[in-house]
């Protein structure tokens, strides 16, 4: 993408360790050197990464409470020149950590944005989670009050594909009892301290997994648990009949049923909506 400005600096969205340092990249080095200033999360956090590589690119802090504020400042400060790196406490920025706001922000106005990839949690857990269906749901953290909570889950529980998502280490009992209560027992896997000498992976039914983790957890968690085996059964396999299974949960959006079939059938999505516009406000026909 062209800037805006000939004079424009560049955006660049670092990934970085979520616990082992040696699966930094020697590209993110590089950039976290070369760049004028790192806007990061926690700037108490991030020194103690660039102290272990020798790196003294100025700090600057981006965290959530602030990030509708800060990233109009850092904005400003990219089509002046500067070359910003966007790194958070750990893995990929704007996954589930703040981010997103600047990179909208900076391609309205049309500011170079460069991605580093690099660690993820989530891609972590997913490579190893031995999941036979590659399709998944990602819902970043669950709300952190019960009752959102709840709806959040009760929206979830007809999915046929995994369900993954991260919690904290204060509401992951909460969070898994709710799971159990809404979900049924279902098929689940919580990760812990992931590329970290403690490193685990607790597998097994929700109703099991509660009290393994209930007294040892530290860090953030990767949680993954099995898709509804009732949803994969009654899954129609014809087109016209799915788009009216989708239309008749109540929960779904024509744009979003049009979605998830194209991916489900891997066919175009201008293919279905066609298909879908036909079918999705007919008239129930009479008894």
């Amino acid at each position: 993408m062209q800037a805006e400005h000939s004079t424009a600096g560049t955006l660049y969205i670092v990934a970085t360790p979520i616990g082992n340092l040696e699966d930094i990249s020697s590209r993110a080095i590089r950039i976290l050197r070369e760049v004028d200033c790192i806007a990061c999360e926690d700037t108490r956090h991030t020194r103690k990464l660039l102290t272990h590589f020798g790196i003294r690119t100025p700090l600057t802090s981006y965290y959530r409470e602030k990030e509708g504020f800060k990233a109009g400042q850092l904005v400003e400060r990219l089509l002046a020149g500067t070359d910003i790196a966007l790194v958070s406490d750990a893995g990929t920025p704007g996954i589930a950590d703040p981010g997103a706001r600047l990179v909208r922000l900076a391609r309205e106005r049309r500011i170079r944005i460069v991605p580093i990839p690099g660690p993820s949690a989530l891609s972590c857990a997913l490579s190893v989670a031995g999941l036979q269906d590659a399709t998944f749901f990602f819902g970043g953290f669950p709300p952190g009050k019960k009752r959102a909570r709840q709806a959040f889950f009760n929206r979830l529980a007809a999915l046929p594909c995994s369900l993954v998502f991260y919690e904290a280490p204060h509401r992951i009992a909460a969070c898994l009892r709710d799971c159990l209560e809404i979900l049924g027992d279902r098929q689940t896997m919580v990760f812990r301290e992931l590329t970290k000498i403690h490193e685990e992976c607790i597998a097994g039914p929700l109703s099991a997994i509660q009290d393994q983790v209930r007294d040892k957890v530290r860090g953030e968690l990767v949680v993954i648990i099995a898709g509804s085996e009732d949803s994969r059964e009654s899954l129609p396999d014809n087109l016209e009949d799915l788009i009216r299974w989708y239309r008749d949960q109540g929960d779904c959006s024509l744009r979003d049923a049009v979605h998830r079939i194209a991916a489900d059938l891997n066919l175009s999505r201008s293919q279905v909506y066609r298909q879908a516009l036909a079918v999705w406000n007919e008239e129930e026909p009479s008894p």
